[in-house]
């Protein structure tokens, strides 16, 4: 039996594939030998929620995320995690009968299956679970151990510095020093805290002075939560370390600076941007965590509906004008053009992007980095990007009146571009061009579509809990009758927030004829939503309304998303 065939067949019967690709994917793995869940997830065919599913009925096995058990921390303390790692299983718990549950990724593993027998002897039971969410399981402990021993380190240190200054009666110099820049606990709590991010998912990472003590947080979806602390006496070594990294000056303290870190994790590419800012105890530094080679989303996978690809593909489709996307900082407007790009970027085009910072490098395209201190702005590189025949242009912010009007010409002179705004709708995004004194025509001509674009927080999928609404919630989302709708808990899945991860909402404006007369006769920004809605636009209030019926958020998000 062959079993990447066998599992195809199964995929599609599953209607995961269709039949017809079964010959192609199946050569295509037999070429590349490489098992058929792993070549799917690749491809974009399925994810590791779909596959998981529809192996764990193949194999008969139950099936779960990882997120969702909680390993007994003693089972852990007897193996290797390298040997976890590798074989791709968890011990999770040991019931009152001795049948030990453990996760696996790979149940035909033979000859996992056998060094498990050999090393426990009893009953097993087995639980089917994604193979990435292995790893960053066993990365997670693995970081949070290495940060605990290293912050442990980091106070012996100083601890030994203390009494020996003592003992010689001499004053102790804790942070002074030029070999605290290669204090080993110092870089050691300095990687931890970098790599430990990474299976938290974190976003940004915040490392803060105070008077005391040293605070390091991670923002995760959305929310900064505090991971550790440590003595302020040990900073000067912790700063020298982030900025050997990152190439920035090590004397320089007074002004803010910028860098960059590039780190490989677990055979995974990482940019880390950091950033510091001078503070009444000493420099702050925040790191913004950028994966580079995760950037396969796909529109469906953030958050677009299939009506609201329906707009965008036509939005798309022109080969000339001008695509916007509006929203707070933060929102993912970046990570929404990113993808847009991959969808359009061919051999037969010519697509240069101008950023500041450019945050994923993208094969195929050719990426300009605005360098204000060499008078690189987005206006001057847009001008000279004019002068290279592209045919789409991505420009990162429009922040001026120069760079709108260039923009604008460049949309309205047979080239495709893409750009952002900070309004707080999409309507709004005219006016705002109008505002930077591009004239109403050329606004109407140059515009073919705006994106509004918010974030709100998904319900954890192992906790959220279905309740009736109440008067004032059915108030809130203008309903008469009670209806069910999924509440936070909080559980050790989702670090007892009650979410995990999060999820875009949109609303997108297509720019009918009736929208441009609109425009170039001047009509307020209220009677162009309005125009929007009959042409079947839907609003951002809306489209998160209809995530919460569905039991993906919750109502604080929705309320929360128009506190601002």
């Amino acid at each position: 039996m062959d079993l990447n065939y066998e599992i195809l067949q199964y995929y599609a019967y599953k209607k995961v594939i269709k039949r017809r690709q079964v010959k192609g994917i199946y050569e295509d793995c037999t070429r590349l030998q490489m098992p058929v869940e792993n070549y799917m997830i690749a491809k974009g065919y399925c994810t590791q929620v779909t596959a998981l599913a529809a192996l764990g009925e193949f194999f008969c096995l139950p099936y779960c995320e990882m997120g969702m058990l909680e390993p007994d921390r003693e089972l852990l303390k007897n193996v290797s995690f390298a040997f976890l790692r590798k074989h791709k299983f968890v011990p999770v718990s040991r019931d009152r009968r001795g049948v030990l549950l453990v996760a696996v990724a790979r149940p035909l593993d033979m000859s996992a299956m056998s060094m498990i027998s050999q090393v426990y002897v009893g009953p097993v039971d087995f639980v089917l679970v994604p193979s990435v969410q292995v790893d960053v399981f066993i990365d997670s402990i693995v970081a949070v151990q290495s940060t605990t021993d290293a912050l442990q380190d980091l106070q012996r240190a100083k601890d030994k510095e203390l009494v020996d200054a003592a003992m010689s009666n001499a004053p102790a110099n804790l942070i002074d020093r030029d070999d605290d820049v290669i204090n080993n606990p110092a870089v050691r709590l300095v990687d931890s805290i970098i790599k430990e991010a990474v299976p938290f998912r974190a976003s940004d990472i915040h490392i803060e002075p105070f008077e005391k003590a040293v605070k390091v947080r991670y923002r995760i979806d959305g929310d900064l939560q505090v991971r550790a602390e440590f003595p302020i006496e040990s900073y000067a070594a912790i700063c020298a370390r982030l900025k050997i990294l990152s190439g920035i000056s090590i004397a320089e303290r007074r002004v803010p600076q910028d860098g960059r870190i590039s780190m490989t994790i677990n055979g995974t590419d990482y940019d880390f941007r950091v950033s510091t800012l001078p503070t009444v105890y000493g420099e702050k530094f925040v790191i913004r965590v950028l994966d580079k080679s995760t950037f396969n989303f796909t529109r469906t996978e953030l958050g677009f509906t299939p009506e609201e690809n329906a707009v965008i593909d036509r939005i798309l489709a022109h080969a000339y004008g001008i695509v916007l996307l509006t929203g707070p900082t933060g929102c993912g407007k970046s990570t929404t053009l990113y993808s847009f790009l991959k969808e359009i970027n061919k051999p037969s085009v010519n697509v240069i992007t101008v950023e500041d910072p450019v945050e994923y490098t993208m094969s195929g395209i050719n990426q300009v980095q605005v360098n204000n201190k060499a008078n690189l702005t987005f206006a001057s590189a847009l001008r000279s990007i004019l002068r290279q025949d592209p045919d789409i242009i991505m420009v990162g912010e429009i922040r001026d009146e120069d760079t709108a009007e260039i923009a604008v010409r460049a949309a309205i002179t047979g080239h495709l571009v893409f750009s952002t705004l900070h309004t707080n709708d999409a309507p709004g995004a005219i006016v705002r061009l109008e505002d930077m004194k591009v004239t109403d025509y050329l606004v109407a001509d140059a515009v073919v579509g705006v994106i509004a674009q918010r974030l709100v927080k998904r319900l954890c999928p192992a906790c959220k809990k279905r309740g009736k609404t109440t008067e004032a919630e059915m108030k809130i989302l203008g309903i008469d009758e009670p209806v069910s709708v999924f509440r936070p808990q909080g559980c050790q899945y989702c670090n007892n927030t009650g979410y995990k991860g999060r999820i875009a909402v949109h609303e997108i404006m297509y720019m009918t004829d009736e929208i441009k007369s609109a425009v170039v006769a001047g009509k307020p920004v209220e009677e162009l939503r309005t125009l929007a809605e009959k042409g079947g636009m839907v609003n951002l209030w809306e489209s998160c309304k209809k995530l919460v019926l569905k039991g993906v958020t919750d109502i604080a998000e929705l309320m929360s998303m128009f506190d601002d």
